[in-house]
This record gives structure tokens, C-alpha cells and sequence, in this order.
């Protein structure tokens, strides 16, 4: 994909504060794009706008708890409204309770399931309507490789992830005759706040870096986020209903 092939584009990125939201919505701008910042904290993400307007784009925050699905339609409203439309979707919004799948409660189970699977269809559909009525677009979602394997102690996440990768099939077969692509990522451990905890301990970082089999090393936010660009960009224009796979090798083992 060329430089800057993005130009004249709008993109939405949820939880867009840290880790792989915010390194995808800065490559998304670096490649043209205008950028809409879904966050819980409006005020905290001034500074990731200065840096996106730093590089010559325009961009907004818009308050975007993805859990409460009434604010996640008025932000995307809200984002047409102020910038013009919605090209491209990011739904980066997710997480996970670490626990024996014995010991899942009804709770636990569905604030996981909201936070990472409900989230991304009902964002999908509200966006998605837009991109239908405006000739089409791209939506990429953040999966990850816990969506393909089997994660001791994360059986709801596993779940809901793998929830997401049949989901991306499901909207790009019924959306690709409005032009609206769909397509997902599914990394590995990235060197990110929310993995900082875990991949802390000694013991855990070794035994992860093992599995990777190939490259035998944790990512970082960047690598993700060039393949969020790439398949949101024309060099993926006949790529849909796909997961690429961000793993070193894990999943090939």
C-alpha cells in the first residue's frame, strides 16, 4: 500500500487511548486518514489529538463506553456529523477475566461477552448501515489468537474471541454487496498496558515467548497496527471475511 492511500478517508477507532487502538489510529493517520477517537475519557485523549493533528489530519474524541450500546450509536452519529461519514471501523474494544472455567460466573461470563463480542456487532451494524447507504468501507476487528487456541484460565475470553472471527465472516458475506469489507487481526501477547501484569512475571514472559514458536519474541502496538492499515487500505481490496494472524508462529506449532 502506498503512502498516504488513506486520503479522504475517515476512521473510527474504539478504545482508542492506548495500546493497539491508539497505535492504529496514529498509523491510520500517518497513512491520511482522519481519525475519531472512541474513549471513555474525552479530556485524557487531548494529547493523542494533538499528535494526530501534528501529522495533518483532522481528529475528534467522542465519549464511546462500548458496553453501554446507546452512547456507542450517538458517538458514531456523532462522528458523521462532525466529520462527514465513516470510512473505516476499528473495533479494538475488549478484555478478559483470567479464572478456571469452573469458577465463570453469569457476571463474569457477560461482561466479557459485552465488552469484546456484543460491542463489536452492534457497532458493526450502526456503522455499517452508514457505510451501506454511502457506497461501502472497511471494518477491521481487534481478535486475537485466543479466538484460535486454547487459553488455560481464559475460557470466556477464548469464547468470545472465536465469537468475533466467525462474526467477521458472517458480516463480510452479507455486507460485501454493499462494498463494506470486513476483516479481522488476531494477535499474539503485545507489549501493551493490559498485558503489562501478566508478562511481568518471569516465569510467564519465558513460557509465552516459547510458544511463539517462530520468532520467539512478545509484539509490539506497531505491528498490529500496520496490519489494521493494510486491510483497511485499497492494497486489501479484494480481502474479506479473512483473519490475519499476528502470532510469530504461535498458532502454526
Amino acid at each position: 500500500m502506498t503512502e498516504l492511500a488513506l486520503t479522504d478517508t475517515v476512521a473510527l477507532v474504539t478504545a482508542a487511548s492506548r495500546g493497539i487502538g491508539r497505535a492504529s489510529a496514529l498509523d491510520l493517520a500517518r497513512n491520511g486518514a482522519d481519525i475519531a477517537l472512541g474513549v471513555r475519557d474525552v479530556i485524557g485523549a487531548h494529547e493523542l489529538i494533538a499528535e494526530i493533528e501534528a501529522l495533518g489530519r483532522r481528529a475528534i474524541a467522542v465519549p464511546m463506553d462500548v458496553t453501554d450500546l446507546a452512547e456507542s450509536r450517538r458517538a458514531i452519529d456523532a462522528v458523521i456529523a462532525e466529520l462527514g461519514t465513516i470510512d473505516i471501523l476499528v473495533n479494538n474494544a475488549g478484555g478478559s477475566i483470567v479464572e478456571p472455567a469452573f469458577d465463570v460466573t453469569e457476571d463474569h461470563f457477560e461482561s466479557v461477552w459485552s465488552l469484546t463480542t456484543r460491542s463489536t456487532f452492534f457497532i458493526s451494524q450502526h456503522a455499517g448501515r452508514h457505510m451501506r447507504d454511502n457506497g461501502g468501507g472497511a471494518i477491521v476487528n481487534i481478535a486475537s489468537q485466543a479466538g484460535l487456541v486454547a487459553l488455560p484460565g481464559e475460557s470466556a475470553y477464548c469464547t468470545s474471541k472465536a465469537a468475533v472471527l466467525h462474526m467477521t465472516k458472517c458480516l463480510a458475506i452479507e455486507w460485501g454487496q454493499y462494498g463494506i469489507r470486513v476483516n479481522a487481526v488476531a494477535p499474539t501477547f503485545i507489549e501493551t498496558d493490559g498485558t503489562a501484569p501478566a508478562l511481568s512475571d518471569p516465569d510467564f514472559r519465558a513460557d509465552t515467548v516459547e510458544r511463539i514458536a517462530a520468532l520467539h519474541r512478545i509484539g509490539s502496538p506497531d505491528e498490529v497496527a500496520a496490519a489494521v492499515t493494510f486491510l483497511a487500505g485499497p492494497g486489501a481490496s479484494l480481502i474479506t471475511g479473512t483473519t490475519l494472524t499476528i502470532d510469530g508462529g504461535w498458532t502454526a506449532r
